[in-house]
């Protein structure tokens, strides 16, 4: 008997246990009037309090996991360790962590990515990538837009062959272009250099959505196995921030969230200003060519550059039925379009 009480206790504990679960999500983050303080829609998720409600009724704690630094090395070690369950970050770094064994999906595509810049110095006569053939061009390797530098070299019939590509992170790579000691460099957020004049854009990625960068929202997928229910949650929260971002009334209240970071509002609005994307499809979650495409490419990319040893299916990465889901029962079903791109 006194046996049977102490299995019955243990039960009991274990049963209160997992009722305290507890979703952990990951996302880019900066110092904000001392705290730090998430970015994207993360930030929107979190502010509006509908997604810490709804998991607080079934008896799920929400706990964030604000990353700052090298974001895709700590996002992936915290996935590895099984400290984090869902996070919103880049593609290359993804890409990498499922070719290790750690298997993560795409449950909320995160619109139509972010633009990249190819920057030389003020007094650069360069108008073009062809002008930097045998320059020296500063790139940090192993994040996500060395895959946009590639592409455009290629797209321009060129090889990296042909230039001098020198391994340096952002810092880094802009103090050079600053005193000359590089003679290009390729980056995101190319707008506050050039206001300070600290280099000249001669390339953008603007107005071509195959060429973008993209972050998405990932999960794991034994999590996403074993919890459809609380990943349907998460979704739908992120749907809801991103529908949310999408409405014209809302536009100035977003891209006052861009300057939370210290973002002049000037560079903010030139970032999103693009006349060939419409400011709904700018957000919109829809599994389309775009994104397969996209990641098509990235693995590709990722096995070339021997990053991965093998290349991975992409329709593995990518799980739209919780989008699917979500949409159908915020009724939004047809509220963004699908885009067909040329496969690259």
């Amino acid at each position: 008997m006194r046996w049977l009480r102490v299995c019955l206790v243990l039960c009991a504990w274990c049963g209160v246990a997992q009722a305290q679960t507890v979703v952990r999500i990951a996302s880019t983050a900066f110092a904000e009037a001392g705290k730090t303080s998430l970015s994207g829609s993360a930030y929107r998720v979190q502010q509006e309090g509908w997604l810490e409600q709804e998991l607080k009724k079934r008896g799920i704690g929400l706990e964030w996991f604000p990353v700052t630094g090298d974001t895709g090395a700590t996002i992936n070690e915290a996935f590895a360790g099984g400290r984090i369950d869902f996070a919103a970050y880049g593609d290359l770094p993804s890409i990498i962590l499922n070719a290790g064994g750690v298997r993560t999906h795409v449950v909320v595509p995160a619109g139509r990515g972010s633009d990249q810049f190819l920057l030389v110095p003020p007094g650069s006569t360069a108008k073009s990538i062809h002008d930097l053939k045998g320059k020296r061009i500063s790139i940090h390797r192993g994040r996500p837009w060395e895959l946009g530098l590639l592409h455009l070299i290629r797209d321009n019939g060129l090889s990296p062959k042909d230039f001098r590509l020198i391994n340096m992170e952002p810092k880094a790579g802009t103090a050079a272009l600053a005193t000359g000691g590089v003679d290009a460099l390729f980056m995101i957020n190319g707008y506050p250099l050039e206001d300070k004049g600290v280099g000249r854009i001669i390339w953008t990625s603007k107005g071509k959505p195959e060429r973008k960068m993209r972050a998405e929202l990932w999960a794991r997928k034994d999590f996403t196995q074993r919890h459809p229910e609380v990943a349907e949650l998460v979704v739908t929260a992120w749907l809801k921030a991103q529908y949310w971002a999408s409405q014209d009334g809302n536009r100035e209240a977003v891209i006052k969230d861009g300057t939370r970071n210290g973002t002049p509002e000037s560079v903010v609005r030139r970032s999103y200003d693009d006349p060939s994307l419409p400011w709904k499809e700018r957000w919109t979650p829809v599994y389309d060519d775009v994104v397969y495409g996209h990641y098509r490419r990235v693995v590709a990319f990722a096995h070339e550059q021997k990053l991965i040893r093998k290349p991975l299916v992409v329709e593995d990465l990518l799980e739209p039925r919780f989008v699917n889901a979500g949409l159908k029962n915020l009724g939004l079903g047809n509220y963004w379009s699908g885009q067909k791109v040329a496969s690259r």
